[in-house]
């Protein structure tokens, strides 16, 4: 039973500012799956975001939650990571075979580099970390429905290079290959601005969700993930270096 008294826990914001007009614009009939064992949390961004005409639905524990995201039709999951039953990491590895494009944004309170990196590989879009504002989650969900909404071809093509959208795949030529989420992610951002190079600044902030930092190499780290699956040997490179400003994908 969700308790009358209300917390607001993990929310840095104890009033929500007027929220205006335009940040309801789009969320008309969105369903966003909530999935957080904190009620009163739950509670509250459940209350936030149906003023915004969100329809939510609010689950307390990891396997009742994962039973409904299979079956209904969600546009988008807000998980904690620490969940009864089914963890946010379990619910990741099992939701996502059969609900690739399912954008999930993880609510965390932990914030080590380790965890954090995880919760990407296993299949979150974008993280919070808590205590967090209301206004900065509302800016991520609208960003990842964005996104979601900007995906509207099947497949990409960049000389032999095909990412399949739809099917959440990639072919180079007749060779199939294996991408984590956020490598795909990261591939289909440089492929949608084929031939222009991209910054690291601006990756952290399209691919990765955040600010940037200048101690993290995490963009780096990925792309040479990237790289040794994208470009073997024997293959002309696609991917590439520019010294001192980022990195652009297409044959040179």
């Amino acid at each position: 039973m969700v308790a009358d008294t209300e917390r607001n826990a993990g929310v840095v914001d104890s009033t929500v500012p007027e929220i205006p007009q335009s940040a309801a614009v789009g969320a008309s009939n969105k369903k966003i799956l909530i999935v957080d064992d904190d009620v009163a949390l739950a509670k509250f961004l459940g209350r936030e975001l149906r003023a915004l005409q969100f329809v939510t639905t609010v689950y307390h524990d990891g396997e009742a939650a994962l039973l409904d995201a299979r079956e209904t039709a969600h546009d988008l999951v807000i998980l904690d990571m620490n969940m009864p039953k089914v963890d946010g990491m379990e619910f990741l590895q099992q939701i996502r075979p059969s609900h690739p494009q399912l954008p999930v944004l993880v609510l965390t309170a932990r914030n080590s580099t380790e965890d954090l990196v995880q919760a990407l590989d296993c299949g979150a879009d974008d993280f919070l970390i808590k205590p967090f504002s209301f206004m900065e989650l509302l800016a991520r969900i609208r960003s990842l429905l964005r996104r979601q909404a900007a995906t509207t071809t099947t497949a990409t093509r960049v000389g032999d290079l095909t990412l399949n959208h739809e099917a959440h795949s990639v072919m180079r030529d007749t060779r199939n290959i294996e991408l984590t989420l956020r490598e795909f992610a990261l591939l289909e951002y440089l492929m949608r601005h084929a031939g222009k190079p991209v910054s690291r600044v601006t990756l952290l902030r399209e691919v990765w969700n955040v600010d940037a930092d200048p101690a993290t190499n995490i963009v780096d780290v990925y792309m040479k993930y990237l790289r040794d699956k994208v470009d073997v040997t024997g293959e002309a490179k696609l991917i590439r270096t520019i010294r001192g400003v980022g990195y652009v994908l297409g044959r040179e």
